[in-house]
């Protein structure tokens, strides 16, 4: 796939014709939840041969990073040959090959910001799933307030010394490296002085424990930093620090902005449709209350994801998405929570089943809880909204 202008026809129906030949049929049932995706990483174990094939097929194909340039593992799509790339992965129900927190947040970052030598060392590695990467950026003492971070990170000449805490760090105990809000001047203004850094979990005196949630899972983990020794440029010359020094805050602003578009795509159309997955799976719902209220979840869905298309238009065009990320977020996020509390409703007794084929799962419809929590909460969110793009007086 070249970069060169195709037209869009053309271009669909060869992509249609290589997904039927190249995508197994195993992985052809919508699934695109975490567990049934691969990560990647140094230490991913793949969970069958058709999981591991379609993932090499795809990355020989630039598809694990449809948008991104060739040079560093995409495939150069434009935006309207992504939206036909999600057109027929739907259409077959197709897993995606690879989800990564560096495709979702920190490859963006380092488009952005990042060196080219950085670009060469990190992206290509993201795109082949060889790297899994988490996110340091709330603290004990700074969640939504993610300005007040104070994870000591000093200047020792060639190395950088970091002390401190992480938590909700996901997956963590999981990652072969961390992008991580730093303190780097503890005498400068608070949104000043935050330095984006890359830390290797390897790294002696790096540690991490897992927090179990009430559904028995354990996603999210407090990561510990005693004493460790970050070189300034590994081996090959590549800086650790993203961005300037003391100027991480500019990064962190950009990278949430993709954090809470991606979060906020859980809000948009799902695999199945709420009225098929009510009648495949229950036989019908003959309550028209529940009828009612499913038929405006999925109107709602289907209005949401156009709209967070129209969004991705305007940055493609360099408009940005900027402070509207923050309501993609939480319009996002509290339909996700919405079609969770209708399927459980719905489902009765069936649904309480952990282990059950019924898709609203009592440890799926917990974790939709932390969705509007994680990325920042969704009263952080409308307070966003709010100020910077309504612009309502404090």
């Amino acid at each position: 796939m070249a970069e060169e202008t195709r037209n869009p026809d053309t271009f669909r129906a060869e992509l249609r014709e290589w997904l039927e030949a190249n995508c197994p049929p195993s992985l052809r049932d919508g699934n695109n939840s975490m567990e049934a995706v691969c990560w990647g990483g140094r230490n991913w174990q793949f969970a069958s041969e058709d999981q591991k094939l379609w993932l090499d097929r795809c990355v020989a194909r630039g598809l694990t990073v449809p948008t991104w340039p060739r040079d560093y593992g995409g495939a150069g799509l434009s935006r309207e040959e992504e939206k036909i790339f999600h057109d027929e992965m739907a259409r077959i129900n197709a897993r995606y090959p690879l989800q990564s927190f560096g495709i979702w947040m920190l490859g963006p970052a380092l488009l952005q910001f990042g060196t080219e030598a950085q670009k060469q060392h990190y992206l290509p590695p993201i795109a082949r799933g060889e790297i899994r990467l988490c996110q340091g950026y709330s603290e004990p003492g700074a969640g939504s307030d993610l300005a007040s971070v104070q994870t000591k990170c000093e200047d020792k000449g060639d190395h950088w010394l970091v002390n401190g805490q992480k938590i909700w760090t996901s997956y963590a105990d999981k990652a072969d490296a961390i992008f991580a809000l730093v303190r780097s001047d503890r005498e400068a203004a608070k949104h000043l002085g935050i330095t984006f850094l890359l830390i290797d979990m390897d790294r002696p005196g790096v540690s991490t424990r897992p927090i179990k949630l009430i559904s028995g899972m354990s996603p999210f983990c407090e990561t510990f930093f005693d004493d460790v020794v970050v070189p300034k440029t590994d081996g090959g010359g590549i800086p650790a620090v993203v961005g300037e020094v003391n100027r991480g805050w500019d990064v962190a602003k950009y990278l949430l902005t993709h954090e809470r578009t991606m979060i906020s795509g859980m809000g948009g159309s799902a695999a199945r449709p709420l009225g098929a997955v009510l009648q495949d799976d229950l036989g019908g719902v003959m309550d028209a209350v529940t009828r009612a209220a499913a038929l405006k979840a999925e109107i709602d869905g289907l209005a949401f994801a156009l709209t967070a298309e129209r969004y991705k238009d305007m940055a493609e065009a360099g408009q940005g998405v900027g402070h509207a990320s923050a309501m993609l977020k939480y319009v996002g996020t509290e339909l996700n929570k919405d079609r969770h509390e209708l399927l459980m409703s719905a489902g009765g007794s069936d649904a309480l089943d952990w282990d059950g084929a019924f898709e609203a799962r009592p440890a799926d419809w917990l974790r939709t809880k932390a969705n509007s929590i994680e990325g920042g909460t969704s009263e952080v969110m409308l307070g966003i909204v709010a100020r910077r793009v309504l612009g309502l007086p404090g």
